[in-house]
């Protein structure tokens, strides 16, 4: 499902127009987004919780070549499913 689909789901599933529903996630991907930038956790109850990992920088290697090379360090961010999606789902 892409951007477009989730709009139309929305839009079906709430009775709000398309461009309201449109409003409503991109609304909540800015707040997130801003969130996870503060290093906030985001927990919808039954659905999930968004976070930031930090990770470490590390040695890699090239696949191609087979040299070292040094990966820089950087956030992360992790979603993990509540019980209510994960039980849903399966």
């Amino acid at each position: 499902m892409n951007k477009a689909q989730l709009i139309d789901a929305m839009a079906d599933n709430s009775g709000l127009s398309k461009a309201d529903s449109k409003r409503a996630l991109d609304g909540f991907i800015s707040a997130t987004t801003d969130a996870l930038k503060k290093n906030d956790r985001i927990s919808l109850v039954g659905f999930g919780s968004f976070s930031i990992s930090a990770r470490s920088a590390r040695k890699g290697r090239n696949p191609k070549t087979g040299a070292v090379i040094q990966i820089a360090a950087k956030n992360s961010v992790k979603f993990k499913a509540g019980a209510e999606l994960s039980s849903k789902v399966n």
